[in-house]
């Protein structure tokens, strides 16, 4: 089956193509992300393959099921980028990749805590210009400390694992209770956990009712001096309260890997231009700040998972047959 895959990079091709090939799948390679104008790039293409922030709001739904598209098979976990109302009306099938692989997410969310802890970018940066004094790079022990896990699904769980491996204090805050995790901390309200946490890392979700979770009135409940992790979804956290917060210094330290807009931002090369998000830039300012562009799920293992079950939802959809990663509105 002939299938369109935007939003591609080398790496996606170096991934895709030989699962591909395994599976009897042609697929056309496209640059641009999936967007209303670019939807014509879809025409004659039974599915498309589609990346986080490509765009299937109700207006491209209706020109890919005008082009003939009937199937979109998504490359990642979350689907918020997805109005699965105007999928069902046009007749689209959507399908994703549940779970590529959690240890690469929460790995790289820990990896954040411990750099903006001991400063590893800043250290590296000073001893490649010769600069050996440690002044300014005092750290905290990961032992002792209480780490707030908001969500609790398999990269929740794995992050607990990891933390408490360190010797952390763990509170939890999901919709549901994962057993794994009731054995390693306790759960709580997020009120609570939000108020009694030296490191708050996200891993929900976005829905409405997890939008903007990080709030202003949110930050205001947290510890002096805390530490914030997202690894999910750049819109569960309200990016100008932020600001506010480390301002005031609430918020002591600071790693994203998401983005509320990085959707004209992450994935490309910007260097020799002139970064026309304010918000954005502002982050940028702060001492105490890592960003990380979405790259938590950049690692072989997740990329070859990514392949493997993507290819196994368009066989599906080609054969008519049911698949368990399908969702719908």
């Amino acid at each position: 089956m002939r299938v369109a895959v935007f939003s591609t990079k080398n790496y996606d091709r170096q991934f895709l193509q030989p699962a591909a090939a395994k599976a009897g799948h042609e697929l056309v390679f496209f640059e641009p992300r999936l967007t209303e104008q670019t939807t014509v790039l879809a025409q004659g293409f039974p599915a498309i393959c589609s990346f986080v922030n490509d765009a299937l709001d109700a207006k491209v739904c209706a020109a890919l099921a005008a082009h003939s598209t009937r199937f979109v098979a998504l490359r990642c976990a979350g689907f918020n980028q997805v109005d699965l109302q105007a999928c069902a009306q046009v007749g689209l099938r959507v399908a994703r990749v549940p779970a590529y692989s959690p240890y690469a997410v929460a790995e790289h969310a820990v990896g954040m805590m411990l750099a903006l802890n001991r400063k590893f970018h800043k250290a590296y940066n000073r001893v490649r210009e010769g600069n050996f004094a440690i002044d300014g790079l005092l750290g905290f022990d990961m032992q002792g400390k209480t780490v707030g896990v908001v969500g609790t699904g398999k990269i929740g769980a794995v992050t607990a694992r990891i933390v408490a491996g360190f010797g952390c204090k763990l509170l939890f805050s999901d919709v549901a209770q994962n057993d794994d995790c009731k054995a390693l901390g306790s759960y709580v309200p997020l009120e609570q956990l939000l108020a009694e946490s030296d490191i708050i890392t996200l891993h929900c979700p976005l829905t409405r009712e997890t939008h903007h979770m990080i709030s202003k009135r949110a930050i205001e409940r947290m510890k002096p001096g805390v530490m914030l992790i997202n690894t999910s979804r750049g819109a569960l956290v309200d990016t100008p309260a932020v600001i506010e917060g480390l301002k005031s210094e609430k918020i002591g330290y600071l790693g994203l890997d998401v983005y509320e807009e990085e959707a004209d931002l992450f994935f490309e090369d910007l260097s020799g231009r002139v970064i026309q998000d304010d918000v954005f830039m502002r982050l940028m300012t702060f001492p105490n700040v890592l960003i990380t562009s979405h790259q938590a799920f950049f690692t072989a293992t997740a990329l070859e998972e990514i392949a493997r079950v993507t290819m196994a939802n368009l066989t599906a959809f080609e054969r008519q047959e049911p698949t368990m990663n399908e969702v719908r509105a």
